[in-house]
């Protein structure tokens, strides 16, 4: 029984071909998988971040032609968001978030209070080595 990849992960591993210094990057611990589909998923193939991964030669004729607008970077990162996806990210992080001030707020009622009157009655107290 073959087990088939989604569409999305099929589509980076053409992205990657066509672009061979990502696995030189991943092989050099520069970044990780994850990392560049995350990179590829949310800013697109024709973002200039591959730029540094493409081949000397397609680098020169991506030069030569017109770079999108960066209006057009935000449409196009937009229309590759999956909001569920999206909207799960963002609670998880919320929940992150109360998680550390829950604990922070712990924390501070463990404190002992502070007290206001220095032990000693020298203006600048030093210890010895």
């Amino acid at each position: 029984m073959e087990k088939r990849l989604d569409p999305s992960v099929e589509q980076f591993k053409q992205f990657v071909k066509k672009h061979p210094k990502i696995i030189q990057a991943v092989r050099n611990g520069t970044k990780t998988w994850k990392q560049f589909y995350e990179d590829w998923y949310l800013f697109g193939e024709e973002d200039e971040i591959w730029d540094e991964y493409k081949e000397e030669e397609k680098k020169q004729a991506t030069k030569t032609t017109n770079s999108p607008l960066f209006i057009n970077k935000i449409l196009s990162t937009l229309k590759n968001m999956d909001p569920n996806e999206m909207q799960q990210h963002i609670a998880s992080v919320q929940q992150a978030i109360a998680a550390i001030q829950s604990m922070i707020g712990q924390l501070q009622g463990m404190k002992p209070p502070s007290s206001t009157v220095p032990s000693e009655h020298h203006p600048f107290s030093f210890r010895k080595d």
